[in-house]
């Protein structure tokens, strides 16, 4: 490692630490340290770029993991998707040729700007633990929904077409039984995270080669592969790498080239439209019978403008369609709606809380494919997250013959759950108005096994607020949260792995 990548790693972390202690995600650290960088004329080292590609290649491999194809047939996702980018790009052309630009310039440029950042979506909701429910699949629908007509955006910006052999990835599914079994047959940790990058390169490579972008085809490989058992051991396994390699993309926007005044200027009237694009996007949410809490919570989600607008303008540029000015005006405002949009979606339920009354107006009073449970009946338990750790816990209170339903917010642990004959139901923990709304004056208890420690947090201290005095229990995963969430009102705390190795003593002892 020569000296460059050393400042390069070192700014990144000390500036991310700083971001991070102003309640900042450090990804927005992360695009302060590329324009600081960029200022002192430092430049990049040569696989910085590369180091970037690779890292979205990665995360789009591993979101296509836990893709499930029909998701994007959805009538909110063709209805909201396709709607947004029509208004967005009619109005951005009209002011675009208002301001005497090329028509063709305006429409790409405008199609561009309608688009999501993927990259950033896909953070705040992997982070946030969001990644699989109700609402973060829909938001992962619509970006992958945009990427698609990018392809072709994209295409039209540099005046070629992809080549015919493109519609080869269609039959990448016909790869599957191959890929399962040598997923199958692979039982080392090192080897399978090493078999996880192969197929994200190869996917992406193979993409690039019929003229597709690669980002779409590691996206593709990972949809191809995304029935097999071990897809979220191998996602698991790519966690780590990805989040590093991501660093690269980060950095790499502010390094791009520094801005003049006018620049500068033009970027904060795009950042000043980005609450009409959310806006939009709420509206047409609520159109097609969300709710109000999962139109607002989605479309801060997707409140920002996509770094594939980087791409556009960049080829838009070269055919003499817009003016080079463009270029750091439009990488501005992204890395711009990028550091604004990353701290309001760490706190989205909240802020959804506080306007609540203002925004449940617009909600329509029926259809809705998120509607909150009727009743829980006669359910003396409830427990809300049912993955490996809650689904124990239905099954050992079931065992014990007590009246006991789930809630889980991820639409595949809800069908699975359902077709074992089990009694759960659509909930996310985080929704004030279902805690609010269900009947607790029978409950003895409720369980708590959301992975995100402020889920939990939240959770307990929305139980206790309504006045709830029975029985809460939770996980831990570390000791200061043990305490935080006794203070807030747990009575039973448990570490996972720790009691896992208290049973099996005990199981050994008493054999």
């Amino acid at each position: 490692m020569n000296h460059d990548e050393v400042i390069f790693l070192g700014s990144a972390y000390v500036i991310g630490l700083l971001a991070n202690r102003l309640f900042l995600p450090p990804l927005v650290g992360y695009l302060i340290t590329g324009y600081i960088l960029n200022f002192f004329g430092v430049l990049p080292f040569s696989g910085l770029h590369h180091f970037a590609d690779v890292g979205i290649e990665l995360l789009l491999f591993t979101v296509g993991l836990k893709i499930k194809p029909r998701s994007l047939l959805k009538r909110e996702v063709l209805s909201v998707g396709s709607l947004h980018l029509i208004i967005v790009t009619a109005v951005s052309v009209l002011l675009f040729i208002w301001q005497g630009g090329h028509l063709s310039g305006g429409i790409i440029l405008g199609a561009s700007l309608a688009f999501s950042s993927t990259v950033l979506a896909i953070k705040v909701l992997e982070d946030n633990g969001e990644l699989s429910t109700f609402h973060g699949r829909d938001v992962l629908s619509i970006l992958i929904l945009q990427d698609i007509i990018a392809i072709g955006l994209l295409a039209v910006a540099n005046g070629k077409t992809p080549s015919p052999w493109a519609f080869a990835l269609l039959a990448l599914p016909l790869i599957r039984p191959l890929a399962h079994r040598l997923l199958s047959a692979t039982h080392s940790d090192d080897l399978r995270l090493l078999l996880g990058v192969f197929f994200a390169l190869a996917g992406s490579a193979l993409a690039n080669y019929v003229g597709i972008s690669a980002d779409i085809g590691a996206l593709l490989m990972g949809v191809a592969l995304s029935s097999h058992a071990r897809t979220e051991d191998i996602a698991e396994k790519l966690w780590g790498l990805k989040e590093i390699l991501l660093v690269a993309f980060f950095l790499q926007i502010g390094l791009s080239e520094l801005p003049t005044v006018e620049q500068i200027q033009d970027a904060i009237v795009l950042l000043l439209a980005l609450p009409l694009q959310g806006g939009l996007f709420f509206l047409l949410f609520v159109l097609v019978g969300l709710r109000a809490r999962t139109a607002f919570i989605s479309s801060l989600a997707l409140m920002t403008y996509s770094e594939f607008a980087l791409i556009t303008t960049e080829a838009v540029v070269k055919a003499d369609l817009l003016s080079s000015q463009w270029q750091a005006t439009i990488s501005l405002a992204v890395a711009g709606s990028l550091a604004i949009a990353a701290p309001l979606n760490r706190f989205s339920h909240r802020l959804f809380s506080r306007f609540e009354p203002f925004l449940s107006r617009f909600e329509r009073k029926s259809g809705h494919p998120d509607k909150l449970p009727e009743s829980i009946g006669v359910a003396e338990w409830l427990i809300f997250g049912m993955g490996r750790t809650g689904t124990s816990a239905y099954l050992a209170l079931h065992e014990k013959e007590q009246r006991v339903v789930g809630f889980d917010a991820d639409p595949t642990i809800l069908e699975n759950q359902l077709s074992h004959g089990r009694r759960v139901i659509y909930g996310d923990a985080e929704d004030v108005e279902l805690l609010n709304g269900l009947r607790l004056e029978r409950i003895k208890g409720i369980i708590l096994t959301m992975p995100d420690f402020e889920v939990r947090c939240s959770a307990i201290r929305q139980l206790r607020k309504r006045g709830y005095v029975n029985f809460i229990g939770t996980i831990c995963y570390f000791e200061e949260e043990r305490e935080s969430l006794e203070m807030l009102g747990a009575n039973f705390v448990i570490h996972p792995l720790t009691q896992a190795g208290n049973h099996l003593a005990k199981k050994m002892f008493f054999a």
